[in-house]
């Protein structure tokens, strides 16, 4: 699409700025001097009622009159906001003032009061006049000149008139004389610190007749009458834009819109100010500063607003008078803000969790500033639709619709013939019908019609109205418009469609396009034959709603998406797999930090989590954790992250240095302990337990837990020295264990501790320090580490065959690695992955593990890239001469390393009392010297008979049924057969056959398929070097530079492991999965000696000891919020029927979880926390399902909250909210 250029301050369509105002002849200059030597300090402009006489004036000639001083620009310098001055509005009083005896217009300056100095007013206004035009012009002059002390400098008055342009004679129009007297007034002091207007407060100015406009500038109270006067003869039109729904007609909703991405080809900051336009043309704080004055223009016009990122910024801008006006605008329903999240989230890469925080985000403002909860999902741009926005992400939040525009075009053309775009979406089967939501997906995009589009330049034919200039077309203008009416009327039920009018950084001139559309409603309803209106989805659900229709049904989901043949959207469920990763690595570490920050207090006007809250947000948008931005703005999200987390690890280091110390054993002299933390321990690097304790210092390690039950887990850290011992709090020595450090992860850590850091490690560790940690629920326990001599018998260590055995014995041909229930049996002969053994379960299956890559296509019709996945051939990873294969044993676990390439290396990890296997992959940098891009995927092979079919996980929720080259709502036409059954994994996968299930789990959002019965297969990086043709217009070649030197970026991340027996599978994939998304956190200090136990608490659970949360619930919120409340959310992890165990009612209760406060008030909320959830539920719409005779099954909930007993229960996949009041 083509872009606009930013519009430029003072573009109106009639009152224009003198060097902008190329239409108006100057005829004469009247030049009269004022001096001023004094700074002026301050103004109160006032245009007091409606200048209306009694006369009726004959013809005048429109002409142009500058007075003032010259038109040269005097120096002006920009103020930051924060030092400009603030002034009072007695200041200073400029009144246009109309005498009742005379009639006589005057410009009134009243006196000056105060020494305030350095501000810049810029006045420009219309007044609608009865008296000659040149009388008034002098009248107004020479009465006004007299007034103003000569203390003011005035630059100039700029009056002209205005003669509109006769309209068409064939339709109905209003004739009268006309003539527009604007006045253009600028005052300044003579001062380089001048602060001029903000841009808004200039764009308030609008010519258009009836508009009253109150402001506050700087400070200063201006209110605005905008009338046109009668002095010329003139055909002037006014447009007829009242129009309401017709019952028995065609109703075409005209929504005016813009989709703006907090991100994309330029960055957040970039798109808000207008910067980098070489890139693309789109500035968002044009779109809004147009929007207002666009809508006070008509009462009858409407607009939405989605992104809260960008409209919060733009909020905290305006001026108390302009946000006044933006208030009434939304609460008159002219301005609404639907969706409400910080941004148009991702539907595929996103945990559910991080969604739901990016939206509470968003939706907390809008209620405090404007006490309104968002009723409409717009989700237009993500690129498919997954079922948990359908059922958690809207109807859960209380929306009455959810809308969208990508899905499948082979879906999209079935549901045309259909007449079922529009659905009750039910996304879960535990929730059912008290979790649907009418959800409509747009016959084409989230864009007008073809030929419908009015931003400045673009090309489609306008409402050309004026019967006396060339190019009348309104005939053919309206017969376009009532075909592609009907066109849509055809594939659409009930008599209503909508038009979504604006798309991507639209409305930077607004009149552009509220011009066209004034046009439009008048003469399309003119003719008659449909009806067209200003609407919003709110509107038109309501209008959908009161039909009484009964609708198709929708389960599952809307993934894959394909916008056209060869062309599925899979590909970016991996790309950038790092910034993936690390999205959600910060998403646990803001769970974890808003616990402890709880824990301690929230302070003020210390170090808070407010910075990451905003930075994940950010990167929770549909082109951000997607992956499919440009490199510079993905690095931005990522810069965003990094600054987020500093200013959250503050808040977890003074937290638990707060929580450890002892108000009994610590002298109130004695220093306050120091923190620190390890967020690069995946590159091997962590300067904190990198230390030299020869010297009789203890290292302790603080372990916090996050969950809600206790949790036992390895703890791995890297150390320079092997003679080092492990005592829990109590003293007692606990087994540990180390491993060496091999040279493929020493090369990656000083690689990348140059590239992030800037600096090489200072020491090298020789050893990962292994051992078994424990931790109360939302608790830690503490760790200490000291120098001794181990015990030869608890060091991992290699032989020259590359394969260790604990004890001797002769090699065979078969290899079983690990110490405990589980072992994974490898070819000895050639080192592969062949078997899995699990005592326990009694299951032995085959099992084969294998890299490969997809080579990607570089077809000029459809490239393989960022969004794209399209495979062009399938190549095996062959051994090369780094290949190697090294197995370490150990107490604790046993580590099987295996060099696969040059490029690829694996560590797998199996433990002594874990029933999982551990895969830590590290890829890249992927050699594109062949000029191939590749795509590197592994997969999990056994002779299961799977029939097709395997589950996928819903943004981390629920798991779905997939089966092969089938889709449930039409037949697929298979054209891509890899691509084609890719599905987004954010929790992870699984597949069974009628003994077993074997289960993958990931680290981060990944895509996986089943390509072949009994085989999964994640996709776990990508190096490409063609563009998609998507509008990124950038290779997907993620690269890393050190000193000028830049090669492909390398990726570690993790995948898990597991088979059971069948029906037991979702007790690990529940519970390990919550322990993947919320691991361990790990704080260390240094100590002198052993007093630690003595000074400082080294245990703590935030609840009561003796409880444990059920097995079945996870709190995903604990959070503190600025009132001093609490935030609180509990899910239920199980949905119905998925453990025969745990797939039930679960209660939770809150006086054990606060056994250290006294809550006073227990208030359930929406999922979003902006509303009671009594009243979401009693404004809920029910929708009619078709086929459905009876009404659908009751669905059963948790119960309301004993106010007395304080127990909270939970329904299978239930999610709750509550805000706490403590005494």
């Amino acid at each position: 699409m083509q872009q606009s250029s930013p519009v430029s301050p003072g573009q109106n369509e009639i009152i224009r700025f003198p060097q902008v105002a190329p239409f108006v002849s100057r005829r004469n200059y009247i030049s009269q001097s004022l001096s001023g030597k004094e700074v002026l300090g301050g103004a109160h402009i006032v245009s007091s009622g409606p200048l209306l006489g009694s006369k009726t004036l004959g013809p005048c000639e429109g002409y142009d009159t500058v007075m003032g001083s010259s038109e040269e620009d005097l120096p002006l310098a920009n103020v930051e906001s924060s030092k400009r001055p603030r002034i009072q509005s007695e200041d200073l009083g400029v009144s246009l003032v109309k005498d009742s005896s005379s009639d006589d217009l005057s410009l009134s300056v009243g006196p000056l009061h105060g020494p305030l100095q350095f501000w810049h007013f810029r006045f420009e206004a219309s007044w609608l006049l009865e008296s000659s035009c040149e009388v008034e012009v002098e009248r107004l002059w020479s009465s006004s000149v007299g007034m103003i002390p000569e203390r003011l400098l005035v630059r100039s008055v700029l009056i002209h008139s205005l003669t509109s342009a006769p309209t068409t004679k064939q339709i109905a129009r209003q004739q009268r004389t006309d003539c527009l007297i604007s006045l253009f007034f600028e005052i300044f002091a003579s001062s380089w610190n001048a602060a001029p207007l903000s841009y808004i407060e200039q764009r308030l100015f609008t010519s258009l007749p009836g508009i009253r406009i109150a402001m506050a500038i700087h400070g200063a109270w201006i209110l605005f009458t905008l009338m046109s006067i009668w002095c010329v003869e003139s055909k002037y039109m006014v447009y007829n834009t009242t129009s309401k729904i017709v019952p028995g007609k065609l109703n075409v909703h005209l929504v005016a819109h813009t989709h703006d991405d907090v991100g994309w080809l330029k960055t957040v900051d970039q798109y808000y100010v207008g910067s980098n336009n070489s890139i693309q043309g789109a500035c968002v704080q044009n779109v809004l500063d147009s929007i207002v004055p666009a809508l006070l223009a008509d009462k009858n016009r409407k607009f939405i607003y989605v992104e809260q990122a960008f409209f919060q910024r733009w909020w905290r801008d305006q001026s108390e008078t302009v946000q006044e006006i933006v208030k009434q605008l939304i609460n008159s329903g002219q301005l609404e803000l639907i969706n409400g999240g910080m941004c148009m989230h991702d539907e595929a890469a996103p945990h559910y969790i991080d969604m739901i925080d990016q939206t509470t985000l968003g939706h907390r403002f809008i209620k405090q500033e404007f006490n309104i909860t968002p009723r409409i999902g717009w989700q237009i741009d993500p690129f498919g639709h997954s079922a948990v926005q359908a059922y958690l992400l809207s109807a859960e939040v209380g929306f009455d619709s959810l809308f969208f525009a990508r899905i499948d075009y082979q879906d999209r053309a079935k549901r045309k013939d259909e007449k079922s775009l529009e659905v009750v979406w039910r996304g879960s089967k535990s929730l059912g019908s008290s979790a649907q939501i009418f959800a409509g997906a747009f016959p084409e995009n989230y864009e007008p019609p073809n030929n419908f589009y009015y931003e400045v330049n673009d090309d489609s034919p306008i409402v050309q109205d004026d019967m006396e200039l060339f190019d009348y077309n309104v005939p053919e203008r309206v017969n376009e418009f009532v075909a592609a009416a009907l066109s849509q009327a055809n594939i659409t039920q009930t008599n209503h469609v909508m038009w979504t009018m604006g798309t991507d950084f639209k409305y930077q001139y607004a009149h552009t396009w509220f011009r066209q559309m004034d046009k439009f409603i008048h003469y399309v309803n003119q003719d008659g034959r449909v009806n067209a209106l200003y609407s919003t989805p709110s509107i038109y659900t309501d209008a959908k709603y009161a039909t009484n229709k009964a609708w198709p049904l929708k389960t599952d989901d809307y993934f894959p998406y394909a916008d056209r043949i060869n062309a599925y959207w899979t590909g970016y469920f991996t790309s950038r797999p790092a910034l993936k990763g690390y999205v959600r690595t910060m998403s646990a570490y803001y769970l974890a930090a808003r616990q402890l920050e709880f824990f301690k207090g929230k302070s003020k006007s210390g170090p808070n989590t407010d910075y990451l809250a905003d930075a994940l947000a950010l990167a929770q948008h549909h082109d951000a954790v997607s992956g499919t931005s440009k490199q510079h703005v993905a690095n931005d999200y990522a810069k965003r992250l990094s600054i987020g987390y500093e200013k959250a690890a503050k808040v977890v280091e003074t937290s638990l240095a707060s929580i450890t110390r002892s108000s009994s054993k610590t002298d109130s002299g004695s220093p306050v302990t120091k923190f620190q933390q390890c967020l690069l321990l995946n590159i091997s690097y962590c300067p904190a337990s990198e230390v030299d304790l020869s010297n009789g210092k203890n290292l302790v390690v603080v372990v916090y837990n996050p969950l809600g039950w206790k949790r036992e887990d390895i703890v791995r850290i890297p150390v320079i020295d092997e003679n080092v011992i492990v005592k829990d709090h109590g003293g007692n020595e606990i087994k540990s264990q180390l491993l060496p450090l091999q040279k493929a992860s020493l090369a990656i850590r000083n690689y990348y501790s140059m590239a992030y850091l800037g600096k090489s490690p200072s020491v090298t560790p020789k050893y990962w320090l292994a051992f078994s940690a424990s931790a109360p629920p939302l608790g830690f326990n503490t760790y200490f580490i000291s120098s001794r001599k181990r015990k030869e018998t608890t060091i991992a260590a290699t032989s020259k065959n590359h394969v260790v055995y604990g004890s001797k014995g002769k090699q065979k041909d078969v290899i079983k690695v690990g110490p405990g229930n589980l072992k994974l049996v490898y070819s000895a002969n050639q080192p592969k992955l062949i078997g899995y053994i699990s005592s326990r379960n009694m299951i032995k299956e085959s099992v084969r593990q294998s890299y490969s890559f997809y080579s990607g296509a570089t077809d000029k019709q459809q490239a393989s890239g960022a969004y794209i996945f399209r495979p062009n051939g399938t190549y095996s990873t062959k051994p090369d001469d780094q290949a190697s294969f090294t197995v370490l044993r150990g107490p604790i676990l046993d580590e099987v390393h295996q060099r696969i390439n040059s490029w690829i290396y694996q560590v797998t990890r199996v433990y002594k009392d874990k029933e999982y296997a551990e895969f830590e992959f590290t890829v890249g940098p992927i050699p594109i010297n062949d000029g191939i891009g590749k795509e590197v995927v592994t997969q999990i092979s056994t002779p299961m008979k799977t029939n097709k079919t395997f589950y996928t996980d819903s943004s981390g929720r629920d798991f779905l049924e997939r089966i092969r080259d089938y889709r449930k709502d039409w037949t697929l036409d298979v054209n891509q057969p890899v691509a084609g059954n890719y599905y987004p994994i954010n929790l992870g996968m699984y597949m069974k056959d009628d003994n077993k299930e074997l289960s993958v789990l990931v680290d981060r959002s990944v895509g996986g398929a089943s390509i072949k019965d009994g085989q999964l297969e994640l996709m776990l990086h990508r190096r490409l070097l063609q563009d998609d043709g998507r509008g990124v217009a950038e290779a997907l070649n993620e690269t890393v530079c050190v000193l000028n030197k830049c090669s492909g970026l390398t990726v570690v991340g993790k995948y898990y492991l597991k088979i059971d027996p069948l029906g037991e599978g979702a007790k690990w994939r529940r519970s390990f999965g919550q322990e993947i998304y919320s691991p361990f956190l790990l704080a260390f200090t240094e100590q002198e000696g052993n007093g630690w136990t003595n000074s400082h608490i080294s245990s703590f659970s935030g609840m009561d000891p003796s409880y444990v949360l059920p097995d079945n619930v996870a709190m995903i919120t604990l959070e503190e919020l600025n009132d001093g409340k609490v935030l609180l959310r509990f899910a239920h992890l199980y949905e119905v029927e998925e453990d025969k165990d745990l797939s039930v009612m679960a209660s939770v209760q809150l006086k054990k979880i606060f056994a250290h406060k006294k809550i006073i008030k227990v208030t359930e909320m929406s999922l979003s926390a902006n509303q009671r959830r009594a009243e979401m539920e009693k404004k809920r719409l029910v929708w009619k399902v078709e086929g459905s005779s009876e009404e659908a099954p009751e669905v059963v909930r948790g119960g309301p909250v004993d106010p007395v007993t304080l127990v909270v229960e939970l329904a299978p996949m239930e999610i709750r909210t509550f805000v706490i009041d403590f005494e």
